[in-house]
């Protein structure tokens, strides 16, 4: 890791985002990748629900039939077979 920066935190956020990694078994890089990767999911999960409450029930139709149609598919099957 030679491309590393130092960012500007209070010690007592310091202290909790250090001891929110030694209690998870992470290094405190690790632990804020965690975080940062929760943050994104969660963002990305929220736009899909608006999206999905935002819809008209044709398109929800549509999206259950494609969803049930890809619940089938089996990754370990080889479809040329």
């Amino acid at each position: 890791m030679s491309d590393l920066t130092t960012i500007k935190v209070s010690k007592p956020l310091r202290e909790r985002i250090s001891a929110g990694a030694a209690e998870e078994g992470e290094t405190v890089q690790k632990f804020l990748e965690q975080l940062m990767e929760g943050r994104e999911r969660q963002k990305r999960l929220s736009s899909v629900a608006a999206a999905i409450s935002g819809a008209d029930e044709e398109t929800l139709t549509s999206w259950r039939t494609e969803t049930a149609d890809w619940a089938t598919v089996d990754a370990d099957t080889d479809p040329t077979q």
